[in-house]
Parts: C-alpha cells; sequence; structure tokens
C-alpha cells in the first residue's frame, strides 16, 4: 500500500477528484468483496456488507490522516461490518443456507483442483470467527494483506494474531479431514452421516473428526497432505459477479438502468465503461473473467503465462517450481537463441535454469568495460520493505544480496524489478557460494533451505522464474532503478557496487572453503548475455506490476 499510485489517487480523492474516487472504488473493490464473501461464506448479506463498507470508505475517506494507510483502514472498516452484521442476526434468520457458497465460487472460478479444492471447501466447516480470521489469513498468504494489516483488522497484537491463526489453521486442517473422509468411501463414516442433513456445522464437524481420529480407513491419507499455505500461495482473488458494481453503487438495479443513473450522478466515462465490462483478476499473467473465462494477457513476444503451484509436501532440498501452462496462449515467437541474429539488448530473458553440479568451477568472467557505479543507496543500499529503491549510474559491476525470510512470512515472493532502464544491463554471474534452495545441513529455526522449509513455510517463486543464488551479478552501463517488492514472503535486497575482481573470487570460493557450491557465469560476453527478469525501460506507477520475463 506504499504505492506511490494509489497514494496520489488517493490523496487526490480526499481533494474532490471524482475521478480518482472512481478508480479508488474500483480498484479495492475486489479486496473488500473478498473478505467479507469468505467470511460469510457466500450468505445473502454479502452485498449488504461490501456496500456498507464501500460507503462508509468513501464517506469518511476526508478523516484518513495517511494515504499510506488506506489499505489497513478499508480492511478495518469491512471487519468492523461483518461483526457488526452477526450480532444484528435474529434468531429466525440463523439457519439460512448461503445464497451463493463461496466455497463453490472460489473452486469454480479460480478452477482449484485437488487438494486447493479442499481447502476452499474445508471453509463450510469452520465458525464464524474462525471463517473472518480465515477471510484475512487466506489473502495475506496470497500476498494481499500484511500480518500487521490483518492484526490491525481483528484489533489485536500480532503476536495475538499469530496465535489466533495457528488454532485456525489446526480446525481447518481437521476440516480439510473431513472433506477428504466424505469423498472415500468408509462404510462406518457412510452409517455415521446417515441421518446428517448435509449442512456442515460445528456438532457434526466435532462427530466426524472424532470418527476420523479413530478410523484406519478415514484416518490413513493416501497421499501426502501439502500445508493450507503453501496450496494458497498464488491465488487471485475471486473475481466480482458480473454487474456486481453496479448494484452496489446503485441499490441493486440492473446494469442499463445503473449506468443510466450513474451518468447523471457524474460518474467518469472511464469507470462506466469499467463497470459494464465483466469483472476481472488477475493471477499469474492469466486474466480470469468473472462467470469462468480466461483471457491471456502478456507483453509482446512474452512466453505463455504459467499457473502459479505453490512447492509439493515432497520439497526437501528444493521447493519445486511447476511449468503446468493456466490457459490456452499465444504460441510465442522463436527465443533469440532459436533465430540466426539475436536483437541486442535485452532479448534474452533469464529462465527456469537446474543448480550445476556444486564442484563444477565457473567458467571465465569475461572483462567488460569499468569506471565504476554509483548508487543513491550509497556503497551499501538495505531495501528490506515494499517501495524501497536504489538507482545506479555507471559502468560496472552491481551485487544484489539475498535475503528471504519465510521464517517471519512464508509465502508468494513478488520478485524485484528493474525500471527505467537507459542503457544496457546483463546478469552476468550467480555467487554467495550456494543457490538458496541448497540444502542446509544443520539449518536452524526450521529451515531445510535458503527458501525455507516444512516447519516453517516456503518462499515460492512466481512460476517460470529462475532461482536466484545468495549473490547475483549484474553489469550495468547506463543507469537503472532497483525496486523491492515485498507483498507475500517477507525478504530483503542489499545491493553494492562491486567490480570484476570482487566478482571472480566470490564464485570462485567453493566447497574447498566450506561453502556448498561454486558460482555460476552467466555472461557470454557479448549483447546476447541474459538480461534481468522484471526488466523494463519504462517506470510504471508500481514496479510491482512489471510484467513476468518482460522484454526490455
Amino acid at each position: 500500500m506504499d504505492s506511490e499510485h494509489w497514494r496520489a489517487v488517493i490523496t487526490a480523492a480526499q481533494a474532490g477528484d471524482r475521478r480518482a474516487l472512481d478508480e479508488l472504488v474500483a480498484g479495492w473493490l475486489p479486496l473488500v468483496y473478498n473478505i467479507v464473501g469468505r467470511a460469510l461464506n457466500g450468505h445473502a448479506d454479502v452485498d449488504d456488507v461490501v456496500q456498507e463498507t464501500m460507503l462508509r470508505a468513501v464517506g469518511n475517506l476526508g478523516s484518513l490522516r495517511d494515504p499510506d494507510s488506506f489499505r489497513s483502514w478499508l480492511v478495518a472498516i469491512a471487519m468492523r461490518q461483518i461483526r457488526d452484521r452477526a450480532r444484528r442476526r435474529t434468531p429466525d434468520r440463523l439457519e439460512e443456507a448461503p445464497a451463493s457458497d463461496f466455497a463453490d465460487l472460489t473452486v469454480l472460478r479460480l478452477q482449484l483442483e485437488g487438494q486447493r479444492r479442499e481447502v476452499a471447501e474445508a471453509v463450510r466447516w469452520l465458525d464464524d470467527e474462525d471463517r473472518q480470521l480465515l477471510s484475512l489469513w487466506w489473502l495475506e498468504v496470497a500476498g494481499e494483506l500484511t500480518r500487521r494489516e490483518l492484526a490491525a483488522a481483528v484489533g489485536i497484537t500480532r503476536q495475538h494474531a499469530a496465535v489466533r491463526v495457528q488454532r485456525m489453521k489446526e480446525r481447518l486442517e481437521t476440516s480439510r479431514g473431513i472433506v477428504r473422509a466424505l469423498d472415500g468411501a468408509c462404510p462406518g463414516l457412510r452409517e455415521l452421516t446417515g441421518r446428517w442433513d448435509g449442512r456442515p456445522d460445528s456438532v457434526w464437524r466435532k462427530r466426524l473428526a472424532r470418527h476420523i481420529r479413530g478410523c484406519g480407513y478415514c484416518g490413513g491419507t493416501r497421499e501426502t497432505v501439502v500445508p493450507a499455505e503453501r496450496l494458497l500461495v498464488g491465488i487471485a482473488l475471486v473475481p466480482l459477479p458480473v454487474g456486481f458494481t453496479l448494484s452496489l453503487a446503485f441499490g441493486g438495479k440492473t446494469a442499463v438502468a445503473a449506468a443510466s443513473a450513474a451518468t447523471s450522478a457524474g460518474w467518469s466515462a472511464k469507470l462506466l465503461g469499467a463497470l459494464t465490462k465483466p469483472a476481472v483478476a488477475v493471477t499469474a499473467g492469466a486474466t480470469i473473467v468473472a462467470g469462468g473465462a480466461y483471457v491471456v494477457t502478456q507483453p509482446p513476444d512474452a512466453p505463455p503465462p504459467r499457473a502459479a503451484i505453490a512447492p509439493t509436501a515432497a520439497a526437501t532440498s528444493e521447493p519445486p517450481r511447476s511449468s503446468a501452462p493456466s490457459a490456452p496462449a499465444p504460441t510465442p515467437k522463436p527465443s533469440p537463441s532459436a533465430t540466426k541474429k539475436a536483437d541486442p539488448y535485452g532479448t534474452v530473458v533469464d529462465a527456469v535454469d537446474r543448480a550445476p553440479d556444486p564442484d563444477t568451477r565457473p567458467a571465465a568472467l569475461p572483462r567488460r568495460p569499468e569506471s565504476g557505479i554509483t548508487s543513491t543507496g550509497g556503497p551499501k543500499a538495505v531495501m528490506q520493505h515494499r517501495g524501497d529503491r536504489v538507482t545506479l549510474t555507471g559502468r560496472g559491476y552491481v551485487l544484489v544480496r539475498w535475503q528471504i525470510s519465510p521464517g517471519s512470512r512464508p509465502g508468494a515472493l513478488v520478485m524485484p524489478s528493474w525500471t527505467g532502464l537507459k542503457g544496457r544491463l546483463f546478469h552476468v554471474a550467480s555467487g554467495g557460494s550456494r543457490r538458496m534452495d541448497d540444502p542446509l545441513p544443520g539449518a536452524p529455526n526450521g529451515y531445510a533451505t535458503g527458501m525455507g522449509g516444512p516447519d516453517i513455510g516456503y518462499a515460492v517463486l512466481p512460476p517460470g522464474t529462475q532461482q536466484m543464488w545468495q549473490n547475483e551479478y549484474f553489469y550495468l552501463d547506463g543507469t537503472v532503478t532497483l525496486t523491492q517488492n515485498e507483498r507475500g514472503c517477507d525478504y530483503g535486497l542489499i545491493v553494492f557496487p562491486s567490480d570484476r575482481d570482487a566478482v571472480v573470487r566470490d564464485i570462485n570460493e567453493g566447497p574447498a572453503e566450506g561453502a556448498l557450491r561454486y558460482g555460476l557465469v552467466r555472461d557470454t560476453g557479448t549483447d546476447s548475455a541474459p538480461v534481468p527478469q522484471y526488466v523494463t525501460r519504462e517506470t510504471p506507477a508500481d514496479p510491482a506490476t512489471v510484467p513476468q520475463r518482460s522484454r526490455v
């Protein structure tokens, strides 16, 4: 929420700019809809609670002192409305069924399968309080909220939030076991559920859980159970129903009538155009349109989008990365290596690669001209938070050191991005004596690799991303800005201007010095050397939106 773009939009909306207000409502409505929808599991009151949340946010926008706190402020309003709705329910409304089960919406609209589907369906078995907390935790794991924002929304400390989340996760795992057992063929379970009406509640959750604990058939899993947080990484927001925004703003009128009312009310043509189209949510390069259809969006000449898939539970030394396609896509153009002549300056883009043998010495690092690099962050720029950035200028080598902390917060890594490039930028070597997914013998605090471990969770790369090493080296001839885009998993970057001699020393410090492996030279010595992922000659309002594997 520290994006300069949204800060400007919120400030303009507070000053009375109607277009900015339109953009604010349209941009944040999906987040509110997902929080309320999951907390109420699609109950008929969802529309009313979302509407009240947005109306209160718009009406009190002037009281918001810090635009950077808008997201946590908005989420807190949504949670208050959810709790108020629970207090207002009369006894005759307690047994109402959901108008449209949000678990089903999640499964159908996001095309969830296997254990991801199981997690979504297990939500039905949670009590109201747990479901409210899960609506926030789900978005935290998906990278939409931070733990600090989750705690603020619930009105508790981060330490208390950690305890509450852990207890909720335990009940969620119990509920997953129930979903799994009900999909099975246990004769004892069929007899037990003979008088069950099919509606999940806490009484039947306890009965079924008790049966599963004592049943060899139901309790014996036939596949490794993946922790829920690793399954939820990268899952998009559930798209808004078509016409939902218009109904929200104009009291449930039809799209045509609402559009007419909106025009009379002075809403901008830009927002009207967005409201009369199907609502969308974006994940892993694919735009999911309300109703379940897919539209592929990608930069020119980019490879096909990939589906976001978390590591399997079998991951030990290396959380695996999937290359399964998520949706039909146009056939990509041949890679530069397959053409007779590669276009210079950035047509070769890093891709997923295998780790070399640890004892393989690196090739010789080609010599490139050096006159030195200046950095707006000084000789050591430490970037720990989303939005931190450093601009580098000159001709020479740059070291980017990774510090990944899934022990603080696991989940999807929103990768850093290189923007505003003027000149040339190449990825020339990898070092630090280890890849971040190398096993860590005797590693403390639950880490199996630098990417995390089964006890603490993993940092999960976007599909198609090259695994980073502890130290990554780049060669710059010009100027470029590197932005830290932390949003899901906790990570930090340290950026040092360097030189060729330091690079050579680092990559040749291999196992003989007690390290895990030698480094790797990527530089070809020509303009066909790899360029970093997420690099562009433009400067977007939010660098986190730089497309996956974008072209210069």
